[in-house]
Parts: structure tokens; C-alpha cells; sequence
């Protein structure tokens, strides 16, 4: 049994996730491990801005959250209590997360975003149920989060549904207002990755990104032009290669090739992690020094970004906030009346590691 001046410490921030959830997640282990008791009263939302060393708004927050949710029940006058039983009364909600037949589950992009749902799914009770597109049908799902659809793909699904299960898009742009999305501003990424270009002196850069089926390689080719041409960069300087899949093949490889052995040509922009591995290939067979003769710059930061020789600069994604975010927006939407569900972008990072440098000659 824990004394009344016992404290609960600092929270300290987690990278990619805002304040706030992690002083929810820090409560919430603590009303599940016994140190708040069922029933007993909760220290005030002053007190626990001053322990956790977080803004008032901040704790009044997490709070909020933890009552929405069944742990904690607050009564005016009276303060704010651990709910007996709360494991028992929590909302039981089933989310269909909805993968496109060719996502794997070990890439990197995939298992992040998951990671982030899978966490927020232990916070709030919610059981996640992988399904196809052929799965659309079933009668006890709550709502469905569909991971980066092709466009045609998510049409169907939706129509099928027919507005009366609530769809979340992550890691997509969503055109349709009766859809909401939580994506990266992939727009703003390619923009970062160009403008950080061009500022170590590079002035004929190429890209390489994959076909247009998907919002997100859109979004970067757009972002990758209209950068280009914001900072007078001319179309002959700013070559493009664009394949089907998030790998290249032989003939894509070739194009690649032709590419990185242009006159002139100081740095790519990779616009997928693998597609920045097919980069550091083709430069070796060329017979390219990275960064010397080519800097590069991918997108997602997995492990083994940093451990490339060189190292990789990268525009690293708020994949795990996507997922998090995205199953705490349905539970809301779905345990509150007056919260809505409403399209969101976040902002890559810019990491800078040894694949950047300025070119030989500066022209």
C-alpha cells in the first residue's frame, strides 16, 4: 500500500509522441500496477503537473483522456478517483486494420505504424483484427484503419460499407470528406530533403520514387517539383526515375544507372528506404563515391539507416505516432458525441548523417 506522500516521478518526453500521452500512459501504469488504488482519490491536476514535471494543460489533458476512457471518474466538488473495477468496464472496441495485399508486416513502414496502433490498442482495451479488402463485411467491427490504400481500393471499401462503420486512412492523403486520414505532409518531406540539397551546393539533383498508385509518392514527386522550381532549378537538372514498386527491377535499375552517370549530377533523393539502398548499389557499380562523387537522402529511418557506410541522411517519418494517434481518434469519435474525426498531416524530420556533403565543385 502506497503512503500519501509518495510521489509519482517526471515523465520524461518520448520522441515523435506529444506530452501528453505520455503522462496517460505514465497514469495508466500506475492505476494498473496499484500505486493509484481503485477508488481512492486521485492527487489534483496542480499537484500532478508539479510531480510530473508537465504543464497544467498538459496533466488536465491526460486526465481528460483517462476518464474518457473508464479509469478514472471525476466529480465536481469532489475531485477526480481511480474507478473501481476499471479493467472490467472499460469500452471493448474492434478495430479492422486493413492492409494492401502487397504490405508486409517486416518492412519498416508497415511494423511502425502498427506498433504505434498496437499501444494505443492496450491503452484503450481495443482489440485489433488484421483483415483483407475481401473482409470488408464483417458484422462486429467498430470501425476500420486502412493503412496507405491505393486509391480504388479504399473507393470500394467505403462504398461497400456505405457510411455505416466509421473508416480511418493512415499514411495516405484522403480527398473524401467523409474519410478522414492521419499522413505525413509528404508534400513538406520532399521540400525538406531538396531545400537541404540545394543549401550544401548542389545544383543538378536527381529523384527516384515510386509509381503514382499510392498518395504518398504524389505527394513527394509534386513536392520533389515544385522545390526544384521554387529554387531555380531547371527540368534538364532535375531527372526523375520512377518505378512500380517500392524496389527497383532490372529495367528500372538501367534507368537508375543512366541516371547517377549523367553529367553533372551531385545528389538524389530517395523517396522510400529501399529505393536509397537501390542508390547506394547502383553507385557502387557505376563506380560512385557516396557522399564524394553523390550525397543521398532517403526516407524512413529504420536501425540499420544509421549503420550504412556512409550513415544515411533521411527524412525520418512519425510512423509510430500515425498508428497511435489513428486508434485513439476511433476511440473518441466513438465513446465521445461531440468528437470528430478530422483529416490530419504531421511533419517529417530531417536526420543528417554522412551520406550528405557539399559537392566537389560548387556550380
Amino acid at each position: 500500500m502506497m503512503t500519501e506522500h509518495r510521489e509519482i516521478g517526471p515523465v520524461v518526453a518520448i520522441p515523435g509522441q506529444p506530452l501528453y500521452e505520455s503522462v496517460k500512459q505514465a497514469l495508466t501504469e500506475a492505476i494498473d500496477s496499484g500505486y493509484y488504488q481503485p477508488g481512492k482519490r486521485m492527487p489534483s491536476t496542480k499537484e500532478l503537473s508539479r510531480q510530473m514535471s508537465v504543464s497544467l494543460v498538459t496533466a488536465h489533458r491526460a486526465l481528460q483522456e483517462l476518464v474518457t476512457v473508464g479509469l478514472l471518474e471525476r466529480t465536481r466538488g469532489r475531485g477526480t478517483y481511480v474507478v473501481e473495477n476499471h479493467r472490467d468496464i472499460r469500452p471493448k472496441l474492434r478495430v479492422g486494420v486493413v492492409l494492401h495485399p502487397d504490405a508486409s508486416l517486416a518492412d519498416y513502414y508497415h511494423n511502425q505504424i502498427l506498433e504505434g496502433m498496437r499501444r494505443a490498442a492496450m491503452e484503450y482495451n481495443t482489440d485489433l483484427l488484421l483483415l483483407g479488402y475481401e473482409q470488408d463485411n464483417r458484422q462486429d467491427i467498430h470501425a476500420y484503419a486502412v493503412i496507405n490504400p491505393v486509391v480504388k481500393e479504399l473507393d470500394e471499401l467505403a462504398d461497400h460499407v456505405g457510411g455505416k462503420t466509421p473508416i480511418f486512412v493512415i499514411g495516405a492523403r484522403s480527398e473524401r470528406d467523409d474519410l478522414p486520414s492521419i499522413d505525413t505532409d509528404n508534400i513538406d518531406l520532399a521540400g525538406q530533403a531538396v531545400n537541404h540539397l540545394f543549401h550544401l551546393g548542389h545544383r543538378r539533383i536527381g529523384c527516384v520514387i515510386g509509381g503514382g498508385k499510392f498518395s504518398n509518392n504524389q505527394d513527394r514527386r509534386d513536392g520533389f517539383i515544385h522545390a526544384c522550381k521554387a529554387l531555380g532549378i531547371a527540368d534538364q537538372d532535375r531527372p526523375i526515375v520512377e518505378v512500380d514498386g517500392w524496389e527497383l527491377g532490372a529495367t528500372d535499375k538501367l534507368k537508375l544507372n543512366r541516371m547517377l552517370g549523367g553529367e553533372g549530377l551531385t545528389a538524389v533523393f530517395a523517396a522510400g528506404y529501399y529505393l536509397a539502398l537501390d542508390v547506394y548499389q547502383a553507385a557502387d557499380t557505376i563506380g560512385l563515391s557516396i557522399p564524394q562523387d553523390l550525397t543521398v537522402v532517403g526516407v524512413d529511418d529504420p536501425p540499420s539507416a544509421a549503420r550504412l557506410r556512409p550513415s544515411l541522411t533521411t527524412m525520418r517519418q512519425p510512423l509510430t505516432h500515425l498508428g497511435h494517434s489513428a486508434i485513439s481518434g476511433i476511440v473518441k469519435y466513438i465513446g465521445e458525441e461531440d468528437h470528430k474525426l478530422k483529416s490530419e498531416t504531421l511533419r517529417a524530420e530531417l536526420v543528417i548523417r554522412r551520406s550528405s556533403a557539399a559537392p566537389r565543385c560548387v556550380v
